[in-house]
C-alpha cells in the first residue's frame, strides 16, 4: 500500500472517529480529536490567533466559531442538549496533500432531544441533511481536526418536485429558480 493510500485511510479513520464520538456524546474524545496549539509545538499559554493551526467551526445555522475554546464550548452545548444523534455519512471524499487533508461528505443526521414528558425515553426524532467539509492536519499524534464547516441542504417540497417534473409552475419549462443575480430576489 502506498503512503498516499495510508494517509487516506488514516484520515478516513480520524473522520469516522469524530462522528462516532459525537454519537456517543463523548466530549473528551471529541476534544482530543481537535487540533491543539501543543500539537504544533506552539506555547498553549500564549497562542496568537494569527498562528497557524487556529481551529474554526461552523455548525448549521451558527456563526463562525474560532479558537479551541469557542469550538469546544459549542460541542459541550450540543451534547448537553441532544439526547440522541446518529450520523449516516454518504458522498464521502478524502483528499490529502502534504500535511493537510480535506474530507467532504453528506451528513444524514437523525437526532432527538429530551423527552417532552416524564417516562418517555426520547423526544421526537428529527432528520436533517447537511453537507460538511472537515479539514485535518497531520500531527505527531496523528490527524487532528482543524476545521469543520457544515451547512444544511435545503429540501424541496413534493409540490416543488411536481412543478419541476411538469417544467415549472406555468408548465412552460425552463426558468431558473434561486436568487436573481442583480437584485437578490428569487428568480
Amino acid at each position: 500500500m502506498s503512503a498516499a493510500d495510508v494517509d487516506v485511510e488514516e484520515v478516513s479513520a480520524a473522520n469516522t472517529s469524530y462522528y462516532e464520538a459525537m454519537e456517543r456524546g463523548d466530549f473528551e474524545e471529541v476534544a482530543g480529536l481537535w487540533l491543539a496549539p501543543t500539537d504544533l509545538g506552539v506555547d498553549e499559554e500564549y497562542h496568537d490567533p494569527a498562528d497557524t493551526g487556529v481551529v474554526s467551526c461552523v455548525h448549521p445555522g451558527w456563526p463562525v466559531l474560532t479558537g479551541r475554546g469557542e469550538v469546544l464550548r459549542s460541542y459541550a452545548l450540543i451534547m448537553a442538549n441532544t439526547d440522541y444523534i446518529q450520523f449516516f455519512l454518504t458522498d464521502v471524499h478524502v483528499s490529502v496533500t502534504g500535511n493537510t487533508a480535506i474530507v467532504s461528505c453528506t451528513e444524514n443526521i437523525l437526532s432527538g432531544g429530551p423527552a417532552p414528558e416524564e417516562g418517555e425515553e426520547l423526544g421526537p426524532l428529527v432528520g436533517q441533511l447537511v453537507v460538511a467539509t472537515n479539514v485535518f492536519r497531520r500531527t505527531p499524534e496523528g490527524w487532528k481536526l482543524w476545521s469543520h464547516h457544515a451547512s444544511p441542504v435545503l429540501a424541496t417540497s413534493e409540490e416543488d418536485d411536481e412543478e419541476d417534473d411538469e417544467g415549472g409552475a406555468d408548465g412552460a419549462g425552463g426558468g431558473d429558480q434561486g436568487v436573481g443575480p442583480d437584485d437578490g430576489t428569487l428568480a
